[in-house]
């Protein structure tokens, strides 16, 4: 439930959010939501009820959506459009290092010592709202005032959330974020699950979990180079399929070496879709709604992570605990499809959108005029 709360209750404002930062600064949305955060951690590390729990669990998730919205439509904003994959691509180097570091941390913090695993619970929350708080540091000239934003509109244009979604490019590059997130935050579950039914320790199972995220940061690094090689839509295609076999191949009792060079590639091949996707996005919208289809792709992602493990939890009721890999696997799958259809699709607009040349008139024929 509290996770639920943490995910779908702030979806309210996605979408507000998003037009406020279309037509006005990024900045001030970042301040707000280390807020939010720090304010939602420090206020559960002194909650005395579930109920307050899910409360302030809203509260930290309502102060994630708007940091990550701002922060997306500031990179966005100041990147020329050669330069989003990449600048997308360090951003969420960022990201990816403090979810490497934080369970690490709050892990040595929570280990239970003299049977106080609530007090050591508890403490972790306030030393992550003081970790929050920190970050002001890095706020004081985040955004160039000169940086040109987008032109304020009247109320009643605004673009449609409808028109949105049907811009191509759009639908591909959402469920393209959500299955890759879906992927990463179902392994981190089921990985430990799978690994004690096969009788792999937990330490080894971290280390395992250790190197796709740091395989992830490693993909993140060398994004432009491959860039230069294959193209967005190339790369993302086939580091979606490759995902997708390697979840499905997860699922088959291979050793725990094989297991480890599998989650290594897996790591790397799903590096690629969250900034790529945000890229994709961001491109595809209009120009004057960038931010917005950027909340939308938050949206989906959150409810990615709402449904994704509730399907994986069923499906592993029925099937086994290693059965989740396999639905990843067609996730993946339906996400390079559905990458591929969308960019095919939009190369014929655009061919049909090109008039055809006029054909030249010969000399004979203007000799007759």
């Amino acid at each position: 439930m509290i996770t639920a709360v943490y995910a779908l209750l702030p979806l309210f404002a996605a979408v507000p959010l998003g037009r406020r930062t279309d037509h006005g600064r990024c900045a001030p949305l970042l301040p707000i939501g280390v807020v939010l955060i720090a304010g939602g951690c420090a206020l559960s590390g002194r909650a005395g009820s579930l109920t307050a729990m899910a409360a302030w669990s809203g509260v930290m998730g309502l102060g994630h959506l708007c940091f990550v919205i701002g922060a997306q439509s500031i990179v966005a904003r100041q990147s020329a459009p050669a330069e989003q994959d990449r600048n997308f691509g360090h951003f969420t180097i960022g990201a990816s290092l403090g979810q490497l570091i934080g369970p690490i941390a709050a892990g040595y913090v929570i280990s239970e010592r003299d049977g106080a695993m609530a007090r050591t619970s508890a403490l972790a929350l306030l030393v992550s709202a003081a970790v929050a708080a920190v970050s002001f540091v890095s706020l004081w000239r985040i955004e160039h005032r000169s940086t040109p934003t987008a032109r304020r509109a009247d109320p009643v244009a605004k673009v449609r959330v409808g028109r949105i979604l049907r811009a191509r490019g759009v639908p591909a590059g959402i469920f393209i974020s959500l299955a890759v997130l879906s992927a990463t935050d179902i392994l981190t579950a089921y990985l430990p699950v799978v690994g004690e039914h096969r009788g792999i320790a937990p330490a080894t199972i971290g280390l395992l979990l250790s190197l796709r995220a740091a395989a992830t940061i490693a993909c993140r690094l060398v994004m432009t180079p491959m860039l230069r090689v294959l193209g967005r839509t190339a790369l993302l295609t086939t580091t979606c399929l490759l995902a997708g076999m390697l979840c499905a191949g997860i699922a088959l009792p291979v050793p725990v070496a094989a297991s480890a060079v599998m989650l290594a590639v897996l790591g790397f091949c799903l590096g690629v879709g969250q900034p790529l996707s945000m890229t994709t996005v961001v491109q595809a919208a209009p120009a004057e709604a960038r931010s917005t289809a950027l909340a939308l792709r938050l949206t989906g992602n959150r409810l990615g992570q709402v449904a994704a493990p509730a399907s994986a939890g069923l499906i592993a009721g029925v099937a086994g605990t290693a059965a989740p890999f396999v639905m990843l696997g067609a996730l993946l799958f339906a996400a390079a499809g559905l990458g591929v259809r969308g960019r095919r699709a939009g190369n014929a607009e655009a061919t049909a959108a090109v008039p055809a040349p006029r054909p030249r008139r010969r000399p004979a024929d203007r000799n007759r005029t």
